[in-house]
């Protein structure tokens, strides 16, 4: 496939993409999907206007549990989000956002019907910007209606007033939810505005939350020329990642345990010789905060001779390595649980008077993972290991 011939040195991003996702709630388009195995019994009970109108590119929603609040970014017509309420249950909670208002239409229609088929309503649509979520559009647009933009003076008033909404009554509060999905969205956002979008994934999670998103990559960076060009980026390419920076995207926003959970191996599409294709990621929050020294200690089980984690600590296969309570208490989670036996002192540590752990990283890896630091196996015992998904 060739780049079409008719570019844009600076489209406006949102409105190429409101124009083709709003013609895409009206009628099928079938160049903005990927071919996506869903589980089917949670499709049975979703509208067939919702499933005929999927633009995704992967299934978030196999990561869910029972239980969960969820934040679906971009959910379009609904259709991962009705998977994802069925998923989390009557005691699970659903929070679909969208911008799109033909989108958001189709998915307020179908949310009954899912809700009566089900026999519990737990889905929400809000409307707001994904790389925003303190700003409610909805009320936004309400208070501009009654006191539109005409001077400066109003300009100023506008601009304390949504100040005001994101602070006192935010679209999406801080560390409210415990996975945020979406599903082929992520690349639609205009470059300048992907960090934003990154933290706030980050922000509205609680600690110990994971995000799952789907996404279009690309195999190396796309040239300014593709991205110039509306049709392209609102065609899920123009805005894609680039594969490891979209990885590295994860961690700048402060996520730890970031796993590449799927990527096709065929290409989606191909624009001047660059591939497109789909990946998912998993990543968690959770790492941040003070280090204290409980005297425990992680042994790494193998198979590799060493590893290193995203803090720069490094593991080796078989050592009993002194950690502080908070990676302690990581590596016994979701995604470590298995690979590390979990050492504990006979004798607790008191919280309360427990000494600053010296968490910081090796200043050198070029000496590899001897740097690890040793704790001698005596006076400890094995701690019980668990995951996410226990209890």
């Amino acid at each position: 496939m060739s780049a079409p011939s008719r570019m844009s040195t600076a489209p406006d991003v949102e409105q190429a993409v409101a124009e083709r996702y709003s013609a895409g709630a009206q009628a099928v388009e079938a160049a903005l999907c990927c071919p996506v195995d869903y589980d089917p019994r949670w499709l049975q009970v979703i509208p067939q206007e919702v499933l005929d109108r999927d633009y995704g590119c992967g299934d978030p929603s196999r990561h869910l549990r029972e239980g969960e609040t969820v934040l679906d970014l971009g959910s379009g017509g609904g259709k991962v989000a009705f998977i994802a309420a069925q998923v989390v249950g009557t005691s699970g909670r659903v929070i679909g956002v969208d911008i799109n208002d033909e989108m958001m239409a189709l998915a307020t229609s179908a949310a009954p019907k899912v809700a009566e088929a089900v026999g519990f309503a737990n889905v929400e649509f809000r409307k707001g910007r994904i790389q925003d979520l303190r700003l409610d559009v909805v009320a936004t647009e309400q208070w501009l209606a009654a006191q539109p933009v005409t001077d400066l003076a109003s300009l100023q008033a506008f601009e304390a007033e949504t100040a005001r909404q994101r602070r006192e009554s935010p679209l999406v509060p801080d560390a409210s939810v415990d996975a945020v999905v979406s599903n082929c969205v992520l690349n639609l956002v205009a470059t300048d505005l992907k960090g934003a979008l990154f933290a706030e994934i980050f922000r509205v999670l609680r600690r110990g939350g994971r995000a799952i998103i789907s996404d279009i990559v690309s195999d190396t960076e796309v040239p300014a020329h593709l991205r110039a060009d509306p049709e392209l980026w609102s065609g899920c390419l123009s805005g894609a990642f680039q594969e490891e920076a979209f990885l590295h995207a994860f961690e700048d926003a402060g996520f730890h345990g970031v796993t590449l959970d799927k990527r096709d191996s065929a290409a989606w599409q191909v624009v001047d010789g660059i591939e497109f294709r789909s990946v998912t990621v998993v990543a968690y929050k959770g790492k941040q905060g003070p280090c204290f020294d409980h005297d425990q200690a992680v042994v790494f089980k193998g198979p590799w001779k060493a590893v290193l984690d995203d803090d720069a600590h490094v593991y080796e296969r078989g050592v009993p390595t002194a950690v502080c309570a908070k990676t302690f208490q990581l590596l016994r989670s979701a995604p470590y649980s298995g690979q590390f036996e979990l050492l504990e002192p006979v004798e607790p540590v008191d919280p309360e008077t427990a000494p600053v752990f010296a968490c910081a990283p090796p200043l050198s890896l070029a000496g590899g993972p001897s740097a690890a630091v040793r704790r001698p196996l005596a006076g400890r015992t094995t701690a019980i290991s668990f995951d996410d998904a226990c209890c």
